[in-house]
């Protein structure tokens, strides 16, 4: 049986369930309303006003202790080692997204340019079907900048409006970043078409249209499933959950489980296992590394050995 002892038990009683939740699990948070929410395991459990209520269960209580034990089925000394003896995990700041006094800072996007010429071009370079592209375009979701004729990759909110914008150049010069304003939370993503249960993980928007690519060579339907870029890939060297990991579950919570395809180099294998090590929990876990680097060189690879020309 674990041990612990009086200052651990008093540290562990402070605990509210909401609390904890957002410290140690925000990924299980649901948000039903400005002061309420409930749980992505169990939706009829709710938390309010500084306490929960399991309305299936007909069970309730204040603390984080009282849920550990009541609904997670742990005994005392490992609900309070739980709480008390696990590093907090902590949100991924949204890039530039908060200006200093607390306003949510205005996201500039870089003006469009006329046509979207050489963005097709550069990605049907990159081996990107050109059916996943217009897609994209249709969608407001990737469009040529009049300046320097970057690839602009456009992420939205719920509510359809952009908040997010990478930028990659076309040219040899390889540029790569941000629009001013930008909110990581909301970075560049396909939703699934019909509430898939299934979420793919990449580190930027090409590796992400590269995979969308493959499943259409392979003649699967990938917009069954989401599929969305974490903007690059965060240090693993503390328990951070990404920005848009996060925000994508709260609102998508029909999503079951998470699949990897960061880059197959020790930064993206090493980001790998830390959200394994975070969501194994409450997600089914499937970590599928690239061949190569990234899965943009796995589909060129694919490209060139069977010589087949982008559609």
């Amino acid at each position: 049986m674990s041990y612990v002892n009086k200052e651990q038990i008093e540290r562990a009683k402070q605990w509210d369930l909401l609390t904890y939740l957002q410290c140690f699990e925000p990924y299980e948070l649901v948000r039903c309303s400005r002061n309420a929410y409930s749980t992505r395991t169990h939706d009829s459990l709710k938390i309010s006003n500084d306490k929960w209520f399991w309305w299936s269960r007909g069970i309730g209580g204040r603390s984080a202790l009282d849920y550990l034990i009541k609904v997670r089925g742990m005994s005392f000394p490992d609900a309070v080692l739980q709480i008390d003896g696990n590093p907090p995990v902590h949100m991924a700041p949204a890039t530039s997204a908060i200006q200093q006094d607390g306003s949510n800072a205005r996201l500039e996007l870089p003006e469009p340019y006329e046509t979207s010429n050489r963005v097709v071009a550069y990605l049907s370079k990159r081996g990107i079907s050109r059916d996943v592209i217009d897609f994209c375009l249709k969608t407001g979701r990737l469009y040529e900048s009049r300046m320097y004729h970057n690839a602009i990759f456009v992420g939205f909110d719920l509510q359809g409006t952009p908040r997010y914008a990478a930028i990659r150049g076309t040219t040899n010069t390889r540029y790569l970043g941000e629009a001013p304003g930008s909110d990581k939370r909301y970075s560049f993503a396909i939703p699934a078409d019909d509430n898939g249960t299934e979420l793919h993980l990449f580190e930027s928007a090409i590796d992400l249209l590269s995979y969308c690519t493959l499943e259409t060579i392979a003649g699967k339907d990938w917009r069954q499933s989401h599929q969305l870029s974490l903007a690059g890939i965060y240090s693993a060297k503390e328990s951070i959950a990404p920005a848009a990991l996060t925000n994508y579950l709260q609102s998508y919570p029909e999503v079951k489980r998470l699949v990897f395809h960061l880059d197959n180099d020790e930064p993206g294998r090493s980001a790998a296992a830390m959200i394994r090590q975070l969501f194994s929990q409450t997600y089914e876990i499937s970590d599928e590394p690239p061949f190569v680097k990234d899965v943009n060189d796995d589909l060129m690879v694919y490209r060139k050995q069977r010589e087949e020309p982008t559609r």
